[in-house]
């Protein structure tokens, strides 16, 4: 357990499919100390998604305007198709509020977070094998036979990346995954 000093920001990525969603949510629900960053997106809302609250829903041309502003800490294009990114202000907001902030985001995100941040904590959430993997995207069925194709195709370069983390998790079981990583971030209940 890392030792709890002033407030981090921590960095969840790792492959397709492999759970940091789950992760994450479980994460939010028992330790509500830990401030969430909603990201920005292009993309349109999914059915019971709110502005604010699971993302920020913003235009193309906005979306251009805070990257060419430097008002994103990290930012990436998704699956050859929308933008995703983190907003500058509103993460440094939170820890210099003194909460801890999570980010849950894809490689390319993590290695500019590292890039900017270098005091961040990165953590890998890694999948108990290449098996399951493929079971947990298969098993989802939200995409089709050739998305599927090319998210593991992603995913062997995602697991190429574990070394550039701090950390690797293990995901074999939510609640076990979640409680390593808080324990990582130097928080208790």
């Amino acid at each position: 357990m890392t030792e709890k000093t002033t407030p981090r920001l921590t960095v969840l990525a790792g492959p397709t499919a492999v759970g940091k969603g789950t992760v994450s949510a479980y994460i939010r629900e028992n330790y509500p100390t830990v401030w969430f960053s909603v990201s920005a997106t292009t993309r349109d809302p999914r059915p019971g998604e709110e502005d604010g609250v699971h993302y920020y829903f913003v235009s193309d041309e906005e979306f251009d305007s805070m990257v060419e502003n430097r008002q994103m800490l990290e930012w990436a294009t998704v699956h050859n198709s929308y933008r995703y990114g983190t907003m500058r202000s509103m993460v440094q907001r939170a820890l210099d509020a003194g909460r801890d902030v999570f980010l849950e985001i894809d490689l390319q995100g993590a290695r500019q977070i590292r890039n900017a941040m270098p005091e961040s904590q990165l953590i890998f959430l890694a999948p108990p094998s290449w098996d399951e993997l493929v079971n947990r995207l298969v098993g989802r069925g939200t995409e089709s036979p050739e998305q599927q194709a090319i998210r593991l195709e992603t995913a062997k370069e995602e697991l190429a990346a574990e070394p550039e983390f701090d950390y690797t998790v293990v995901n074999d079981k939510v609640e076990r995954a979640a409680e390593e990583i808080v324990s990582l971030m130097g928080l208790t209940r």
